[in-house]
């Protein structure tokens, strides 16, 4: 597989391991500025680890997939989970699955587990999820602006973006800069969330709070495992590896009823 076709847009996709008929799938969900390719050999570990398949795709606008409009709507978080994310589970034939959202990706988990029925679904885990604006996320946005204008952001983003590049940078940062954004809050939805979830963020993250995962922990309906991490900013699954694989492993593995494999 090297892409879904989704209401006539192409995503560019990635698949490892055993067919949804053979086991659970563990879909992952990129960051604000991810793609495929950015999550480099976490997923294919992660499917080995727990003997799940694994689907990895990037939304429309970032890495290989097809380009969007600008400006992205306010809400494209919401749309995204409510909306997109259930119809390629549908496509793929995904009879169960996990969620794995990293930053924007875990929202949308989050918007996905407590706004649709979400039948597939047996577990949860968020990456440095957001569930409301924080100043501190503001404040990183704005930064990531002027690193992206003046110095080596765009590059480094254009090896995975290519042609996408400019339209994957400036509808996430606009999105979040716009004044109305401070507004944003998707906690209605994580009490409809009826999954175990795992809750991962990095103690020195520079996008938000621990009162992110204060909250998803209080008010998601499911029960939540919190890991917070030392040494590691915003993306966990790269600043400690190791730690994160085994702590996602254990989780899936409870979640899909290996019990007997989580020691091995």
């Amino acid at each position: 597989m090297d892409h879904i076709l989704v209401q006539g847009n192409k995503l560019d996709a990635g698949w490892y391991g055993p067919s949804p008929e053979e086991a659970p799938t563990l879909i992952f969900l990129h960051e604000g500025l991810g793609c495929v390719e950015m999550w480099k050999d976490f997923p294919a570990r992660l499917g080995t680890a727990t003997g799940c398949g694994v689907l990895v795709y990037s939304r429309l606008g970032y890495g290989k997939s097809g380009p969007c409009p600008l400006p992205r709507p306010l809400t494209y978080m919401q749309n995204e989970g409510l909306y997109t994310l259930p119809k390629i589970i549908s496509a793929l034939g995904i009879r169960e699955c996990l969620l794995i959202g990293h930053s924007d990706g875990g929202s949308i988990a989050v918007v996905y587990a407590g706004g649709t029925p979400a039948l597939p679904l047996r577990g949860l885990i968020t990456e440095a999820a957001h569930v409301f604006c924080e100043e501190i996320s503001v404040r990183s946005i704005q930064e990531a602006g002027e690193n992206y204008l003046h110095k080596d952001l765009r590059e480094k983003l254009k090896k995975y973006h290519g042609p996408n590049t400019d339209v994957a940078f400036w509808g996430w940062n606009k999105a979040w800069l716009d004044p109305d954004f401070m507004n944003w809050n998707i906690e209605e939805f994580l009490a409809g969330i009826r999954v175990p979830l795992l809750a991962i963020q990095g103690k020195e993250d520079q996008y938000g709070t621990m009162a992110q995962i204060q909250a998803i922990e209080t008010q998601a309906g499911g029960g939540v495992e919190v890991l917070v991490v030392d040494q590691c900013r915003h993306s966990p699954h790269l600043d400690q590896e190791e730690l994160v694989i085994e702590a996602m492993k254990r989780f899936i593995l409870k979640a899909i009823g290996k019990r007997d494999q989580i020691c091995s």
